[in-house]
């Protein structure tokens, strides 16, 4: 059965690689037709719900997991029903309508947003996609992989950015099965969305008190239980940057690759153009440009002018 997403570009970037001192790679996930690579684990988690039996799908995420749901269930011809948080953008919903989904806008974060869509799937008998923690989603993701190692590059260094850690269980996986056992993963997040990191130096998970960030699709308060067992099992190397690098990332992405991206994405670009300690030395960097469809001009301006960026 043809999946939901595409095989993305692999390119690589002559600008990035400068900065580096290193060939660098870009999977550009941000041209998947949701923008972002979400529509990987959950288009695949969503065609397991259809297999299963699932006549409808509920999903809590005021994102680009919750775009990806919706955009999923009408190719798939199933009602699709997104919880949001309140603080969701306009841009956002106007998205999520536009792909036929039924939006109800519940609790100050998505945690409240996560209780009340479990609550509905029960009551509608419907099928629940978690925007992150899902063994489905991981081995939705891992087909990224896949694709690098079928295209003849092996890194010695991965980037991407954590939120709920989702994209870090499915990369994961996917260079175990690819044998990229010995390739470290430098998984970047920003201040104020830094759970992995916070979790990995307790060696316990730990609950943020709140989302402090612009990058609010790294907002996940906690990350899931599989990603912090990953970093035993798995040399991952967590890092944080700035709101301010994040941002800066992203426009200089905008002009060296004609891409806008979300600052989500932008944490991991900082990695590179900031020359994180983690990368120096590596040869060959691979890094997922996750993209993220919740970047407008007018939002990436308010940003910046928040920030005193030019």
């Amino acid at each position: 059965m043809k999946p939901l997403h595409l095989q993305t570009p692999l390119r690589e970037s002559r600008p990035l690689g400068a900065r580096l001192g290193a060939r660098v790679w870009l999977k550009l996930e941000a041209l998947q037709p949701t923008g972002s690579f979400k529509i990987r684990g959950v288009g695949h988690a969503c065609r397991s719900a259809l297999s299963e039996g699932a006549r409808a799908l509920v999903a809590s995420s005021g994102g680009n997991a919750g775009h990806a749901v919706a955009y999923a269930g009408r190719r798939l011809g199933l009602p699709v029903t997104v919880v949001v948080p309140e603080t969701t953008s306009r841009l956002m919903l106007e998205r999520l309508r536009g792909e036929g989904a039924a939006v109800i806008q519940q609790g100050a974060a998505w945690d409240e947003s996560h209780g009340l869509a479990l609550d509905l799937a029960r009551r509608q008998e419907a099928a629940y996609i978690h925007p992150f923690d899902d063994s489905r989603i991981w081995a939705g993701h891992a087909s990224l992989v896949r694709e690098v190692a079928e295209a003849g590059v092996k890194p010695d260094l991965v980037v991407l950015a954590v939120g709920g850690g989702g994209l870090l269980c499915g990369v994961l996986e996917g260079m175990h099965q690819a044998g990229w056992r010995d390739v470290p993963v430098c998984a970047v997040e920003t201040e104020g969305a830094d759970s992995l990191y916070r979790s990995v130096e307790a060696g316990r998970l730990v609950t943020l008190p709140g989302i402090d960030s612009l990058a609010t699709s790294l907002g996940a308060r906690r990350v899931a239980s599989r990603a912090l067992a990953w970093t035993k099992a798995h040399r991952v190397l967590p890092w944080v940057v700035s709101d301010r690098a994040a941002v800066g990332a992203v426009l200089r992405f905008a002009d060296d690759h004609r891409l806008l991206v979300e600052p989500a994405c932008g944490a991991a670009l900082a990695g590179v153009y900031d020359r994180a300690e983690p990368l120096l030395g590596a040869e060959t960097v691979l890094v997922v440009v996750c993209g993220g469809a919740g970047v407008t001009r007018e939002l990436l301006a308010r940003w910046c002018s928040g920030l005193g960026l030019d």
